[in-house]
């Protein structure tokens, strides 16, 4: 199932041009082993011209010279109308990119790691407004900064109230990144190297009970490594290492079998390389982003530590789109998925920072405000991870979409994820 890439030009490497049909329909495709039955645009209320069209506006970012490749799945009804690959996975190798070509999924492994919680909570093991402390008690009685102190380290008082799961699951527990923001806490996580590859998630545990909260518990939506604590909390409340569970509970029964926290040899060769889109075209950063997933990892990042290809990450979204079931496997009841795509944000909280239109449930953003998202319905519940790849399950009007690339330009991938939507809805016949 390689090889079903068109000739294209790429970076100003002329190959052979031509405006070139979805591959919906093409046989060769691996959509009905993977357990998502085909249709026509028309059996499921869409254009058909519309999805050409949507295949078309993706391919012409390969063509000029934005993109390596790109791999995008339109599901409506629970029926792949589009699945189609286009570029390469590696230019300097002039591989081309497949529907099994293996991506660095980065915060796209959030919403697993939420299924894995989900799925802890459905067996009684936890309450959402649980102190998460009682499980981890490394982190009872942190402190929270509230202003710069001398020497880098902030002046402090008292958390008014332990952190609850419901708010580390709705990025609102009081943690950070390092990242994405700038403060003392912030550099405290940055000089600790929280996120070590080369550690353990109990190991990050116990670098986050050494530093303040970067503000009071439920006071603000901030974006954070809450989502690689879960990942412990799996492993404390399930007694399995995490990327065990995740195998055992998720991966074998939805049959994922190309998604991991490394590309074993034998896959090697299906796995994209990263690129950075500028003004001098594409260039592959040499500053080691992302890493290379050869070899097995300690470290499993809860919050991003996952590569996959798309047609396992078809089934895991259309999993959630059936309310928690995927070919006669039921991971989920539907008042948890529901539960998911629910706003968690605390009273007075409108929107999460970054992303207008928006709240936030169990790990996924939730579109509120159709105008300011591309038309994308109300109710619509997304994420998407730092190397390009994007995601939006719509249950307005039973769809999903899914766009891989490897691209490490955040402002572009962006774009392209504004294009996809407005393509997506512009096919909507009925």
């Amino acid at each position: 199932m390689k090889r079903l890439l068109l000739p294209t030009r790429l970076a100003g490497l002329l190959l052979v041009g031509s405006t070139l049909a979805t591959l919906a329909f093409a046989p060769s495709l691996v959509a009905q082993e993977r357990d998502l039955s085909r249709a026509s645009p028309e059996e499921v209320g869409l254009s058909a011209d519309g999805v050409n069209d949507l295949a078309d506006a993706m391919r012409k970012e390969v063509d000029e010279g934005n993109l390596a490749g790109v791999v995008s799945a339109l599901m409506r009804n629970g029926k792949l109308v589009h699945l189609d690959a286009y570029g390469y996975q590696s230019i300097a190798d002039q591989e081309p990119v497949t529907e099994d070509t293996i991506f660095r999924i980065f915060s796209m492994t959030k919403p697993v790691t939420s299924v894995a919680m989900m799925m802890l909570l459905e067996e009684g093991k936890f309450s959402l407004d649980d102190p998460v402390s009682q499980y981890i008690p490394e982190l009872a009685n942190l402190e929270v900064a509230i202003e710069d102190g001398p020497g880098g380290f902030p002046v402090t008082e008292p958390a008014n109230h332990e952190m609850t799961i419901r708010e580390l699951m709705s990025h609102t527990g009081g943690l950070t990144y390092g990242l994405f923001s700038r403060s003392q806490v912030d550099s405290q996580y940055v000089a600790a190297n929280i996120l070590d590859t080369e550690g353990t998630l109990q190991d990050m545990i116990d670098k986050l009970s050494r530093i303040p909260l970067r503000q009071q518990p439920g006071t603000l939506w901030h974006y954070s490594v809450s989502v690689d604590v879960q990942g412990r909390l799996v492993e404390v409340l399930s007694g399995m290492p995490f990327d065990e569970f995740l195998q055992e509970r998720i991966f074998e029964p939805l049959g994922m079998t190309d998604t991991g926290f490394y590309v074993p040899e034998d896959k090697r060769d299906r796995f994209a390389t990263m690129y950075m889109s500028g003004q001098n075209g594409l260039t592959a950063p040499n500053d080691g982003f992302g890493g290379d997933y050869a070899a097995p990892v300690s470290f499993h990042s809860g919050g991003g530590g996952l590569a996959s290809t798309i047609t396992d990450y078809m089934r895991f979204t259309q999993m959630l789109a059936n309310g928690g079931e995927f070919n006669g496997e039921r991971l989920l009841e539907e008042t948890s998925v529901e539960a998911m795509r629910s706003n968690q944000l605390p009273a007075g909280m409108d929107e999460i920072p970054g992303y207008p239109g928006n709240q936030f449930g169990l790990n996924f953003a939730l579109v509120t405000d159709p105008a300011r998202n591309d038309g994308v319905s109300e109710g619509s519940y997304w994420w998407w991870g730092i190397g390009g790849t994007w995601f939006w399950i719509d249950p307005v009007q039973d769809l999903v979409f899914i766009g891989m690339i490897q691209n490490r330009n955040l402002g572009y991938a962006r774009q392209l994820q504004g294009i996809s939507k407005r393509m997506v809805y512009d096919a909507i016949a009925e």
